[in-house]
């Protein structure tokens, strides 16, 4: 059994059907409750275990309806509706008897067909020569990734000054380096901090409401990438009345496009 901090937080046990039992992890605690990106995770990792699923994953969409409590959660991963190649799920994270996550994920078998990435990856200086960042990590589920800012960085000072954008471009990965799969695809999506934040370097409180990612490699683009830094682009549409949105690419080293990521945030002030 793998001994990654990842492997460790995404480890599901079968508790009965559809049904699947966790536990959050410290190592990837947030400033309330665990890293989204790892809840996501742990909804699609029952989604990957489910005896009856057909294909990979091709879309996967969660809403946090609560933050998770530090223990234990159950997962219910039910496929609604299979086809010939497609398959339908709902997801529905539960603590206590109440749900604080709900989902759904689509996964399909691939087939070989013409394709071109029209989002070219953005001509940049190679991880080796991007200096990872430093200074204080504010949350503990920080620590689990390597990441390199190229620009739109973590701001210096955070006096409220308003930035001429929102958009950070980074290389990143796993700490310590694991191979890429779905899961961990799915958390990486999540990585980039609040462009709110960027926007305006004040530190204000918010929260994910909604995260939807798209993969668009399947399981050989995920083995091509291996332990590889993938690099990562996130900019936002609009701040207004309470909610942004942001949209992120995440790219291998290669180039090839492996997935895409909307979500909308809350904030307050």
């Amino acid at each position: 059994m793998s001994t990654h901090p990842f492997d460790l937080a995404v480890a599901l046990q079968p508790a009965g059907d559809d049904l699947w039992r966790g536990h959050t992890s410290p190592a990837y605690a947030n400033m309330v409750g665990p890293f989204g990106g790892v809840s996501a995770a742990q909804a699609l990792s029952a989604v990957l275990r489910h005896p009856a699923r057909l294909g990979d994953p091709v879309a996967l969409t969660v809403n946090f309806a609560s933050a998770l409590a530090d223990g234990p959660f159950d997962v219910v991963a039910r496929p609604a509706r299979t086809n010939r190649s497609t398959q339908h799920w709902v997801l529905d994270v539960r603590q206590d008897g109440q749900t604080v996550l709900t989902g759904t994920a689509f996964t399909a078998l691939r087939r070989e067909t013409w394709g071109r990435d029209e989002h070219a990856m953005p001509v940049v200086p190679p991880a080796s020569e991007v200096a990872p960042a430093t200074g204080p990590r504010r949350v503990e589920w920080v620590n689990r990734y390597e990441m390199r800012f190229i620009e739109g960085g973590i701001p210096d000072q955070w006096d409220g000054r308003e930035q001429g954008a929102s958009i950070t471009r980074l290389w990143l990965r796993d700490a310590p380096p694991r191979p890429l799969d779905f899961a961990s695809l799915a958390a990486l999506s999540d990585v980039f901090f609040p462009r709110i934040w960027r926007r305006r370097a004040l530190l204000v409180p918010i929260g994910t409401v909604s995260l939807t990612v798209y993969f668009h490699a399947d399981a050989a683009g995920l083995a091509r990438a291996g332990t590889g830094h993938l690099l990562g682009q996130a900019q936002a549409q609009a701040f207004r009345s309470g909610y942004f949105d942001q949209t992120a690419q995440l790219w291998s080293e290669a180039g090839e496009l492996l997935a895409t990521t909307h979500q909308v945030v809350y904030y307050k002030e």
